[in-house]
């Protein structure tokens, strides 16, 4: 079933407790969730760049086969999105260093006409604003899913309430959750949340994994225990690329069903397990799909227990 994805591509630089600093990374919300959802399905992007954006970093994109580029715009004249940021100890925190919004300051891309038939969208990390436009510009969906973060909270909380009301589900992480909310328990801001419209709410807890607040249940799914955590950058939008892919994949037509979406939280943290072991999509480009499985299969086993 076909996926669409809008948000950001960017040119990173990183500094992590465990491998120092790193300039000039391929990053952004899009970049990473289409590499993951690639695993699953062919996602295809809408994003936009400047003409200063390297080609060794298109090259990558290319490099993940399954995704539609059509939708990626080039504007000349413009500059790329920058994005610089310092891990805490814990890795589970971040001070920005910089931000240079670039081309994120002028219109959104527009969706391509071959891409208006999707059934299934996700609008990863932006103003809400111009997520609800790539949403209006969508006429046949089955399922729609949102990301969001603190800034948008803060400066732009009456939009991002609306959307809310338009959408089938909602991807944030639980100080996000608390900030909206107001309530610290994930479960109770997962709760205030699906008040405002979603059917499902997903509340990521970095290394301590992932909380669904469904109308039709609850599950709590721990993270995979990874050993080496190089950069935790795109670990949300990994996780939330492997999520929708498996949705996709599976087609039907109750995708937003508590069943289906508690399925593809394992796929969403197996995949966001293999990010964080490298920078930027590096980890990402060197497995394969029985990589993948073989990681699921032994998360599975973990999980299960005998009577």
């Amino acid at each position: 079933m076909s996926l669409i994805v809008t948000g950001t591509i960017g040119i990173d630089t990183v500094e992590t407790p465990e491998a120092g600093r790193r300039e000039e990374l391929l990053g952004g919300s899009a970049v990473y969730f289409c590499a993951a959802s690639s695993f699953y399905t062919k996602p295809r992007l809408v994003a936009v760049v400047g003409d200063d954006f390297p080609e060794p970093f298109m090259d990558t994109l290319k490099s993940f086969e399954a995704v539609d580029l059509t939708g990626l715009e080039v504007r000349k004249g413009s500059k790329t999105f920058r994005w610089g940021g310092k891990y805490h100890d814990d890795m589970d925190h971040r001070d920005t260093l910089f931000t240079e919004l670039g081309v994120l300051e002028e219109a959104p891309p527009v969706v391509p006409e071959s891409f208006k038939d999707s059934k299934v969208v996700f609008l990863a990390n932006s103003h809400p604003m111009v997520q609800l436009g790539m949403l209006e510009q969508l006429d046949n969906l089955d399922l729609s899913v949102v990301d969001t973060m603190d800034l948008w909270i803060d400066i732009a909380k009456p939009e991002l309430t609306n959307l809310l009301g338009k959408v089938d589900g909602l991807v944030l992480n639980f100080d996000e959750a608390e900030q909206y909310t107001g309530h610290r328990n994930p479960v109770a801001a997962g709760k205030h949340l699906l008040e405002l419209g979603p059917r499902f709410v997903v509340i990521k807890k970095g290394e301590h994994g992932c909380i669904l607040v469904h109308r039709d249940g609850l599950c709590a799914l721990p993270a995979y225990p990874t050993e080496h955590v190089v950069d935790p950058t795109g670990a949300g939008d990994s996780f939330a690329g492997g999520l929708m892919g498996r949705l996709a994949s599976r087609g039907g037509h109750d995708l937003g069903s508590f069943e289906s979406v508690r399925d593809a939280l394992a796929h969403g943290t197996i995949i966001a397990s293999f990010n964080v072991e490298s920078f930027s999509l590096e980890r990402m480009q060197s497995i394969s799909r029985k990589d993948v499985h073989d990681r699921y299969d032994q998360y599975a086993a973990m999980m299960r227990f005998s009577e």
